[in-house]
């Protein structure tokens, strides 16, 4: 999994975090998943965007707490518009196993803060498409009615005849 990180979009994920935040959260860029790991800092993102989205962050206790505290984070983003999807599991970031797929979860937030007019802080992340709503007319519904689709059309004489090159099905039977 080591192999998949990539420095820059860490690093560009490292800066949205902290413009959110309004502070400097990480000391250096190798201290990218040591900062996240007990889930903290995820937990005060979250809120940052979306205020009281987790009502109590773990400070102290063992790794369960700190573990909880990531997974209150998941739900948070969840509810915030992140699909369950694009979520990392808790041991991907808690045991650093797939910190590329943390840093893609983080970016889907970013991408859905778009998504809430009432934010207009620092974005990561495309833009999401908006709906495409079309409003059709009875008479266009029917119009199409009268049309051969493509797939109707013809097969030009292709069949499938001979596909097994005239060799007949060999069932073996144990001795």
């Amino acid at each position: 999994m080591a192999g998949k990180r990539d420095a820059a979009q860490e690093a560009e994920v490292m800066t949205w975090i902290e413009a959110v935040m309004g502070e400097k959260v990480f000391s250096s860029p190798s201290a990218y998943e040591d900062t996240l790991r007990d889930g903290q800092v995820l937990c005060r993102l979250i809120n940052k965007l979306q205020p009281g989205s987790v009502a109590k962050i773990n400070s102290t206790g063992g790794q369960f707490k700190m573990m909880e505290n990531i997974q209150n984070f998941q739900k948070a983003i969840q509810k915030y518009g992140v699909a369950e999807i694009d979520v990392f599991q808790t041991v991907d970031l808690y045991e650093k196993k797939a910190i590329s797929t943390v840093t893609s979860t983080l970016e889907r937030l970013g991408a859905a803060t778009w998504k809430h007019k009432d934010y207009t802080g620092a974005r990561i992340g495309a833009k999401p498409a908006d709906e495409n709503v079309r409003e059709f007319t009875e008479e266009q519904m029917r119009a199409g009615e009268g049309m051969i689709g493509l797939q109707a059309g013809q097969n030009q004489g292709a069949t499938q005849a001979g596909q097994n090159m005239g060799a007949g099905r060999k069932i073996i039977i144990g001795k």
